[in-house]
């Protein structure tokens, strides 16, 4: 009987590894450019201990390996705003200074003049962090490049070259999400560049992409491992059942 516990005690920890991926969809619905996550794999562990030597058990493995599917694409008619398009990613800096990668492209210019999206990171061109000089306005063209204008100049503004996003092709490398939520290439130290393509990589200007989880098929999953956990609590209370009985059976009259 214990064995039957000790193996559905294990298959509600092996769970929960997917349950936190899926929590973790659940919760970056409506967050701009978020990538849904591979499901876990199993993998066969043998099992230490008493007993025979062929005895195995299947674990759960996560690498938090990024799904590049395409999200929707909005419009927002806003000039900082951009959509990577197939599956082209942008260059940022991580909050530890080392480059890594994301797909979310609602820039703006912070109070250093430097360009950066939603979540801070600093968008990174040809040159590093790309600097915006003040009072400036901006916009970016679908080939990455970062133009700027005088507001005040007198007739017709001429737009400035600033500089271009780094932009690189993800579509023949496995993307691992780091701990911050950016990307980087799975099984690489972080900061290891993607190797530049001979594609032309392109952005949507003024549109940003959603988040390419699907919400009712991460409810439907969640409801399914809901149902599993109870089926696996109905089995050890069941356990317990029967092992009262045989030892009542086994007292003497």
């Amino acid at each position: 009987m214990d064995r039957l516990v000790f193996t559905a005690n294990a298959t509600i920890k092996e769970h929960a590894i997917s349950r936190q991926l899926l929590v973790n969809e659940l919760a970056n619905v409506s967050t701009v450019g978020f990538k849904s996550s591979y499901d876990v794999a199993l993998q066969s562990v043998k099992v230490e201990g008493a007993g025979f030597d062929t005895r195995y058990q299947a674990q759960t493995v996560s690498r938090d390996l990024i799904r590049m599917d395409a999200g929707p694409v909005m419009a927002t008619g806003r000039p900082l705003d951009i959509a990577m398009a197939d599956a082209a990613v942008m260059t940022v800096q991580s909050p530890d200074g080392v480059l890594a990668f994301t797909r979310r492209g609602d820039l703006k210019v912070n109070i250093q003049g430097q360009l950066e999206n939603g979540s801070g990171h600093l968008v990174l061109g040809d040159n590093g962090p790309i600097t915006i000089p003040p009072g400036l306005m901006v916009n970016v063209n679908a080939d990455g490049s970062v133009f700027a204008r005088n507001p005040a100049q007198e007739g017709a503004a001429a737009d400035v070259l600033i500089d271009r996003l780094r932009l690189r092709d993800a579509s023949g490398v496995s993307l691992a999400r780091r701990q911050d939520g950016l990307f980087k290439i799975a099984e690489k130290p972080d900061g290891t560049d993607i190797e530049v393509s001979g594609l032309e990589l392109r952005v949507i200007p003024q549109a940003l992409e959603s988040s390419n989880v699907s919400a009712i098929g991460a409810m439907t999953r969640l409801m399914d491992q809901s149902r599993s956990f109870e089926t696996q609590i109905k089995i050890m209370k069941e356990t317990k059942s029967l092992d009262e009985s045989g030892s009542s059976m086994m007292k003497p009259a």
